[in-house]
């Protein structure tokens, strides 16, 4: 469950300790979650990531959100919070371990008529699902973005808000990939061509943040996009 990457933040060690300590943490049994999922070192999005993701969703007021990557429940928890009495979030994962506790996550804080909880590979249940959705949350198998992507381009209505997050591969994304441990140079590949796609797309328009290890923010100017 542990995520070396988690342990190298792109930014300097003192101001992801700054924004990790001064910014409102969270209250309550989601806090409590939060606090757990770090001391136990699981892969959860930071707090700065946090911090981030509920200004973005308080702007956004999305009302249909899809999650690829549950992992404990966190994420698609914190979402929830804010797609109102009429919205509800849709989350995707294949670890049956972590589907396990999501769904105890879900229940603890009294979840489930929020939260659907889709067991299997993305892939095959991407294809599934016809939205739209207002927002989607990427956080999964790095090496499959740039597979999943067209599929998250057709559930995403125009001008809906892509999210994904750990872009930056621990910071090294620019490195030579012969500089690359050989077990981590097809993410680093895949990766690289994903953000080639996304951010040279003429109907895309998107940001990096290096919020953690680097989120990146997509919205589609058109229907239907061709990759």
């Amino acid at each position: 469950m542990k995520n070396e990457m988690m342990h190298r933040p792109v930014v300097k060690k003192e101001l992801v300790d700054y924004m990790r300590s001064k910014q409102k943490p969270l209250t309550g049994k989601l806090g409590e979650l939060e606090r757990d999922a770090n001391r136990r070192g699981v892969p959860v999005i930071p707090h700065e990531t946090v911090v981030f993701m509920q200004f973005l969703l308080g702007q956004l007021q999305p009302k249909q959100i899809l999650e690829i990557g549950a992992a404990i429940g966190f994420s698609s928890s914190l979402m929830a919070q804010f797609v109102g009495t009429d919205g509800h979030v849709t989350t995707i994962d294949r670890y049956d371990v972590m589907i396990k506790e999501a769904k105890e996550t879900y229940v603890r804080l009294e979840l489930e008529d929020k939260i659907t909880l889709l067991e299997g590979q993305a892939n095959e249940i991407l294809p599934t699902l016809t939205g739209p959705y207002d927002f989607i949350f990427m956080d999964s198998a790095k090496s499959k973005y740039i597979e999943f992507l067209p599929e998250c381009l057709r559930l995403l209505k125009k001008g809906g808000v892509l999210m994904v997050d750990d872009v930056f591969q621990g910071g090294t994304i620019l490195d030579p990939i012969e500089e690359i441990p050989r077990k981590n140079r097809a993410i680093h590949r895949k990766l690289n061509e994903f953000l080639d796609v996304v951010t040279e797309h003429p109907q895309l328009t998107s940001t990096l943040l290096p919020l953690g290890d680097g989120v990146l923010l997509v919205t589609k100017e058109a229907e239907e996009i061709l990759l």
